[in-house]
Parts: C-alpha cells; sequence; structure tokens
C-alpha cells in the first residue's frame, strides 16, 4: 500500500497525526502507556522504532484528572525499573543525600498491598509509629487505578487493572477491614435499564457475559476461520448452537458442549476444600490444560483456540503454562454469597478501595469523610500525602534496601531510593517489601541465596488494558448484543457493556445513546513455550508495539466487525488509553504452590519469616493475583515484624 493510501486509511479510522490539546479535552483521547521489559531497555526500544531523541510514540495524554499521567507503567516509571535491574551493583549508598528521616517502617510499594501494610503496621505498632510508603508511580494504587475521560460532556471511567472485589464474611478478618476503612455497605446498588424497548442484559463487571442466556451475546469468528476473506458473526450462539460456526462438526459439538454448560455436568472431581489438601497438592503438580482435559473431556486442540488465554486469564497465560491449583487458591476464600451477588465493582474498579486506604492512612489527603463518596467526589491533597507520622512519597522508585550491619543482629535499614533524578536515603526499624518479586529481588541487596533462588521461580507476564472511550453503543444494541468474544486474532478476546456502580457522578439509567469506556484485556499467551519464557516474550512484543499500533489495530479491529452495524471509527470512538503492565500477573508454573520433588514451594521461602528486619508481602506470594489477598499478605508480614522485629 502506498504511503498515500496509508494516510487516507488512517484519516478514514479517524487517526490524523495532528491532535490538539482542544480536542483532546472534547474527549478525542490519544494516549501511550509504557512497561518494564526484558531484555530491551527504554533506549533499544526508542533506537528501534527509529524515533528520534524522545519518546514521542510513547508519552502521550492518558486521559483527564487525577490519573492522567499515570496511565500503567509510565516512561519515567519504565527507566527507572531498568536503572534498577541493570544495576551491576547496588547503589552507592554514600552518594544518596540523607534525609536525616528515621521511620519505624518503611513500605516499598504504594498498591492495595502496601497501603494495607502502612495502615497494619500504625495499628500494631501504636500511636507514636512513623511509617514511610515510598510509591515509584505519580500516584499511589499500583494497577488498582483509573482512567477517566470526559466524553460529550459526560464523566466516563474505566479501570486500569485491578477490578472486583467479593462481600466477604461478617465478623471476618476481611469484612471488618473493609468496614475500618470506609466500605460499610460492600453491596453496591447499578445502573437501571433506561432504554427503549424491553431491558438488555447487562452485567456489572467485564467479565459476566450476561447476555449469554439471554441470547444477546455474539462469537465473531475471524477470516481465517473456513479460509474465507471476511469474518462471520454468530448471534445467540448457545440458542442457535453455533449454526454458522466457520469450524467442523466436531469444533461446534466442543462448542456446543462448553459454552452451555454440559461440560460441567460431569462427576467425578471434587474441588480442594482449603489450601494445601491432598485435591490442592494433586492438582498443583499439573498444568490447568491437563486438568481442563481431565476433568471436562475437552481436547487440547479447543482449549488453545477457544480458551486460551482467558482461561488463565487470571494469571495471565494460557492453561498450558500454569498450575491447575491456580484456578482454585482465589475460590478459596470463600465470599459471601447468601443475601446476593458477592461479586461487585466500582466505576474505575478497585481505584476506590486504594482512596479508602490512603484517606483512613492520612485523613488529609482528602477533603470529606473516609467514605466511598467523601474518596470519589474529593481530589487527593498530594501536598499533604507526606507531611504526617504516615506519609506517602510518590515518585521515589527504591534502588537499595540493606541492613545496617549484620541482618541477623542489625538494629536497622536502610533504604536508597531516586526521585527527581536525584538520590535519598532514610533509616528505618523495619521494611516491607510490597512492591512484587520483579523489583524486590533486584532491590534487597543483602538477599540470600535462598530468597533469591525462590525468588528465580516466581515468573510474571504481562497485560495491557485498553480502555476504548465510545460515544454511544448503539451498533451494538442494532445487533441485539451486550457482549461479544472474537477468535482468531486481534486485539483482546471480548468486550462487555457494563451497568455501573452508582458512585460519584454515575448515572442512574444505562441506554445505547449514552457514552460509555469498553475494556479491552490484551493477555500474552505463547502455548508450548515454558511459564518464563511466555512472559519474556509477552514483554518483547509488549514493548515493541508503539502506541499509535495499538490504536489502529482497535479501530481496524471494530471496523471489521461492528461497520456492518452502523459503527464508524471516526465518529464513534472518543479515545482510546492504554494502561501497560509489563508485570501484571504472577504466572504460577506447577510446583509454585505447594513445592516438587522435596523442594519447598518457592512462595514460602519468603513467606515463612523476614529477613531480618525486611518482611515480604504483594499478592503475588499468595499466587492468586486477588486484592483480597494484597491485604493478607500485608497482614502477614506486619504480623511477623510486630511479634519477632520490633516488639
Amino acid at each position: 500500500m502506498s504511503g498515500a493510501r496509508d494516510k487516507s486509511a488512517e484519516r478514514a479510522l479517524g487517526m490524523e497525526q495532528s491532535i490538539t490539546r482542544r480536542d483532546f479535552l472534547g474527549a478525542t483521547l490519544l494516549a501511550s502507556g509504557r512497561q518494564l521489559v526484558e531484555p530491551l531497555t527504554p533506549a533499544h526500544f526508542l533506537a528501534m522504532q527509529g524515533v528520534p531523541g524522545g519518546t514521542k510514540d510513547w508519552n502521550g495524554d492518558g486521559g483527564v484528572g487525577e490519573y492522567a499521567t499515570s496511565n500503567g507503567n509510565t516512561w519515567e516509571v519504565l527507566s527507572a525499573g531498568h536503572r534498577l535491574r541493570d544495576a551491576q551493583s547496588p547503589v552507592d549508598a554514600g552518594s544518596a543525600h540523607d534525609t536525616g528521616e528515621v521511620y519505624d517502617c518503611v513500605v516499598v510499594g504504594g498498591g492495595i498491598s502496601g497501603l494495607a501494610a502502612a495502615l497494619l503496621f500504625l495499628r500494631q505498632a501504636g500511636e507514636k509509629a512513623r511509617v514511610l510508603v515510598l510509591e515509584n508511580h505519580p500516584i499511589f494504587g499500583g494497577e488498582a487505578k483509573q482512567n477517566d475521560f470526559v466524553v460529550d460532556g459526560q464523566h466516563i471511567v474505566g479501570h486500569q487493572g485491578s477490578a472486583i472485589y467479593f462481600v466477604q464474611y461478617p465478623h471476618s478478618f476481611l469484612a471488618e477491614f473493609y468496614d475500618s476503612i470506609g466500605l460499610r455497605a460492600p453491596r453496591l446498588t447499578y445502573q437501571k435499564w433506561g432504554g427503549a424497548g424491553a431491558p438488555m442484559a447487562i452485567g456489572r463487571t467485564p467479565y459476566d457475559a450476561e447476555g449469554m442466556s439471554s441470547g444477546q451475546y455474539g462469537f465473531w469468528f475471524g477470516s481465517h476461520f473456513g479460509g474465507g476473506s471476511a469474518g462471520t458473526w454468530v448471534i445467540d450462539p448457545v440458542g442457535t448452537k453455533f449454526a454458522g460456526a466457520p469450524v467442523s462438526e466436531a469444533q461446534r459439538a466442543e462448542l456446543v458442549r462448553w459454552y452451555s454448560g454440559d461440560t460441567e455436568k460431569r462427576e467425578g472431581f471434587v474441588p480442594p476444600r482449603y489450601e494445601g489438601d491432598e485435591v490442592s497438592c494433586a492438582l498443583d503438580a499439573i498444568t490447568l490444560e491437563e486438568h481442563y482435559m481431565q476433568r471436562f473431556g475437552i481436547t487440547r486442540e479447543f482449549i488453545r483456540t477457544y480458551l486460551s488465554p482467558d482461561l488463565g486469564g487470571g494469571s495471565g497465560l494460557g492453561a498450558d503454562a500454569l498450575s491447575a491449583y491456580s484456578e482454585y487458591a482465589a475460590d478459596l476464600l470463600h465470599p459471601y454469597e447468601k443475601e446476593g451477588e458477592a461479586v461487585q465493582m466500582f466505576p474505575g474498579g478497585n481505584t476506590t478501595i486504594a482512596r479508602l486506604l490512603v484517606k483512613t492512612l492520612i485523613p488529609a489527603a482528602m477533603d470529606g469523610e473516609a467514605t466511598v463518596e467523601g474518596v470519589t467526589q474529593n481530589s487527593v491533597k498530594f501536598a499533604a500525602l507526606d507531611v504526617a507520622r504516615a506519609r506517602v512519597r510518590l515518585g521515589a522508585t527504591v534502588l537499595n534496601v540493606v541492613h545496617e550491619g549484620d541482618p541477623q543482629k542489625a538494629e536497622s535499614v536502610q533504604i536508597v531510593y531516586s526521585r527527581e533524578g536525584e538520590l535519598f536515603r532514610v533509616r528505618a526499624r523495619s521494611a516491607v517489601m510490597a512492591g512484587g518479586s520483579w523489583t524486590t529481588k533486584h532491590a534487597v541487596s543483602d538477599l540470600p541465596a535462598e530468597h533469591r533462588n525462590a525468588y528465580a521461580q516466581f515468573f510474571r507476564s504481562p497485560c495491557v488494558m485498553a480502555n476504548v472511550a465510545l460515544r454511544n453503543w448503539r451498533f451494538l444494541a442494532k445487533m441485539g448484543v451486550t457482549g461479544c468474544r472474537w477468535f482468531g486474532g486481534g486485539v483482546g478476546t471480548y468486550l462487555e457493556v457494563c451497568r455501573k456502580a452508582l458512585v460519584g457522578d454515575v448515572l442512574p439509567e444505562i441506554n445505547p445513546e449514552q457514552p460509555i469506556v469498553v475494556a479491552l484485556k490484551i493477555l500474552f499467551s505463547y502455548p508450548g513455550l515454558p511459564t518464563e519464557a511466555q512472559g519474556h516474550r509477552g514483554r518483547a512484543e509488549l514493548m515493541a508495539t508503539s502506541f499509535r499500533e495499538y490504536e489502529k489495530r482497535i479501530r481496524e479491529q471494530f471496523t471489521e466487525m461492528f461497520a456492518a452495524a452502523g459503527f464508524d471509527a471516526r465518529r464513534d470512538i472518543a479515545g482510546i488509553v492504554l494502561n501497560r503492565w509489563g508485570h501484571a500477573y504472577l504466572s504460577p508454573q506447577p510446583g509454585f504452590f505447594f513445592g516438587r520433588v522435596g523442594k519447598p514451594a518457592p512462595r514460602e521461602v519468603l513467606r515463612s519469616a523476614p529477613f531480618g528486619r525486611i518482611a515480604f508481602a504483594n499478592t503475588d506470594l499468595a499466587g492468586a493475583m486477588d486484592h483480597r489477598y494484597s491485604i493478607l499478605e500485608a497482614r502477614r508480614a506486619v504480623e511477623q515484624l510486630c511479634e519477632s522485629v520490633i516488639a
């Protein structure tokens, strides 16, 4: 295709070269996210892409509001992380400015686990305790952040990563913890149908597929199915038994069995009852793919063609790379389902929980009460985050955490961090490493070999959360669907219209004429490769794909799938924000949870006790990417410090 035709096609998709600030504020939002990756560095990527001397195709607007400069891992976060990873030796503490500060605890990482650790530490250590949270992003929350858009005068929101939470049993630790931070009515009220005609089936989270049972769902089979030049829609796939799908009769039969729920009726499997029981250990010895073949009687080809990577979506990779126990780990936390739906979601995902944690930790951080509405309606007072006995210091990348002397005898640890191009150091009686395995293993410079070997078995995989702001969703309503799934390539694998919780300025009703945000969750699965290799390859692909390329693919994909229903990318897409997470998921391989061949599970090496005055948190130590585990791992780490180190 000629250059002129390329430009013409881009204009047809709404991808003009010149995007003004005025266009942006009118909701023509184009943004790029960035991530950590091996073995490329940011400079290598830019050299490969031929971007002269800068970050033109990486940096850009990430929406409006407080999260506009923190869409996923930004360029600054990416670069700082690579300096930590690529350092040949620990940073020289003598070259860092001594702030003179001494804390009872320094928490590395300001996501939900780190914020919970700071709050729990203050509650256990007493009124005079001082705690500092060091967070490398421009705003706290980790993956519990949101993207804000203003489309045709209406504010709409999408989650960047951490999405759902669960109603807990009354009087349980998690229920009481939620209550203590202001989440006192965990069951939310959601938008009602406000459109013409009979109500459409719309779920409350991106994972509901609410329209499947009512026939208001579609499957798109890409052009390579059946060898045709165009893709094929199958609307109401269960009701029609996949009639018209360009697949073999054997595949059609498997699709019908799976999506009708017939495979669930197979008998003989009893799920684990508690962590570490006989069933749990047996599951951890095989892959999730092997387990599904045994439990449901489906083929490997079917799993890899139609179910992966979403089957292992909670762990970031396809089922071939994961421990079978990963499917059940989060279920064993047993949410409370006796009085209605246990699964809940705020408009911006678990952003609200992160804000409640900060408001409780530092009351002056936001005006108003420590309630869901209070932290939603009021802005963060960034100047108030770093002045009290509990502090959150943003834009601070920790480069070295080390005991001052023999780890078993030392009275303190030293923490060196970079901020705005300068090095600083503080001291503390203890530290909680809550930032995740991929940074902790580099930052703790006196980490013992046993701990390093354990961390070497923590494999992380990437994800891109692409939030697409639509001016309306008439085209979906015209098709008679509220959600869909696609096979045969593309950006992501599904999308879902969601009823938002009535929090903040969310409208009380939903209809196809309103602007919405749809989330495309992009995972990187390469069946057949080892778990670690899949993560590396995914990060390389994520790093090597520019924002403009992602934007083009999304616009082309939507045009191919929805143009016949009246969709026009130039008119209907108001904006796209990418949230790139290079290490989004802990992807537990067989043996991760309970060990193999007589060797301890790698996570237990780190969870069993502090290393000197350093304890380890983060949800990856549980092996399940669930914010409940973020809180529970923080609780364990703090209790260990208070019982054996700070006492």
